[in-house]
This record gives C-alpha cells, structure tokens and sequence, in this order.
C-alpha cells in the first residue's frame, strides 16, 4: 500500500513571529542575508513599533484630556442654573440685508429681557435672542447663583469628541514623522547598497569579464 506524503502544515503564527524577529535581528543564521538587509528589516520592525506606541499615546492623551476637562463641565453644571427670560423689548424685524459685517447676516439679536435669578431675585438685562424674537418671548438662559448670564456648560459629547479629535490630529502627525523617518532610513540603505554593488562590480568584473587577463599578457 502506498502512502502519499501529507503537505508540511504551515507554521503557527507565534512561530513565524519569532522566527521574523530571529531573522531581523541577526540571531538566525540565513546564508543570502545581507547586512543592509537586517538593518532595512529593523527599520520596518522600528517602523511598526513605533506605530504601536504612537498608537498607544494618542489614545492615552486623548483620555487623560478628557478626564481633565470633564470634571470642569460638571463644575459648571452645579454653579450654574438654566431660566427662561421674557423679552421685554424686541426690536422691530428687518429685512435681512446688508453686508455680512454690518450684522445683516446674523440670526441673533439683543433684546432688553427680565429673567429670576435661583434666590429668587428679578433681574433686567440686555441678552442675544434669535432674530424672530418678538415682545412676550421666552428664551433660554444660562445663569449663576447671582443671576448673571452665563455662558453655557461645555456638553460632555463635545468635550469627547473634542479629546478623540486632538488625539486623532496627535496620532496622524507622529505616522507622518515616522514614515519620513522610514522613508529616509530606507532611501539612506539603498545609497549604501548601490555604492556598495558599484564598488563590488568595478572590482569583479574585470575578472568575470576576462580583462583582467588580457592586462596581464599586455
């Protein structure tokens, strides 16, 4: 009975991984590796951890950016207070035009409103109302203890995609630096290797060629 010879199973990916590492660094002996070849093997290698830590600290930045300036928005939720303010005064509606500096443009207004503070104190001021605000109004306010307007908390959803943005713009210009360090690395060990292929062909091929012979007899 014969048997057939069962295909050789590939490596696991550990095994590959640790044989890449072995080869990189010189620790596996391989007959056609070229010392240039091991150092453009530790570029990628540096190339790809250093992508992993990048990763790592835009990650992390964009957290710790977060943590900081979440606690601030919630400060500012319990000191401050939102009321509704009554326009008192609106002023007359124009027509929206004129140029874009002169305020034609702009889709809020000042208004006189009066509004009641958390102690429970009147106040009568001027505030911004949107543009369609007539006398009777009622418009939203940001107020503290004291009854002066405000600006609003920072929203939560905000300051997270704010952290993850930064982290973003983080992360994209340490890839950028690295792939021009790799770009550099590399171009710098093909210099090296084709001055190397030229010094070893200038010297070789007069022997392969014979040349060097014909000198001799001359």
């Amino acid at each position: 009975m014969s048997s057939t010879p069962r295909p050789a199973r590939p490596a696991s990916l550990p095994r590959r991984t640790g044989r890449q590492l072995r080869r990189t660094f010189g620790a596996r002996h391989e007959p056609l590796a070229r010392p240039v070849d091991r150092s453009r093997a530790r570029a990628w290698l540096s190339a790809v951890l250093g992508a992993v830590l990048a990763v790592a600290l835009s990650a992390g930045g964009a957290l710790l950016l977060y943590r900081s300036t979440a606690p601030r928005a919630d400060a500012d939720r319990g000191r401050l207070t939102q009321v509704d303010a009554v326009v008192r005064d609106a002023p007359e509606r124009l027509a929206v035009t004129g140029s874009r500096f002169s305020g034609g443009y702009s889709s809020r207004v000042d208004v006189d409103a009066t509004w009641t503070a958390p102690d429970g104190t009147a106040h009568l001021g001027t505030v911004q109302a949107p543009r369609s605000a007539v006398t009777g109004s009622h418009i939203p306010l940001w107020v503290d203890r004291a009854g002066e307007v405000s600006a609003p908390p920072a929203d939560l959803t905000a300051l997270a995609v704010s952290a993850a943005c930064t982290g973003a713009g983080a992360l994209l210009t340490l890839l950028a630096l690295l792939a021009l360090g790799l770009r550099l690395r590399l171009h710098t060990l093909d210099r090296r290797t084709e001055t190397a292929w030229t010094e070893d062909w200038a010297r070789l091929e007069p022997l392969w060629s014979g040349r060097a012979g014909h000198r001799q007899e001359d």
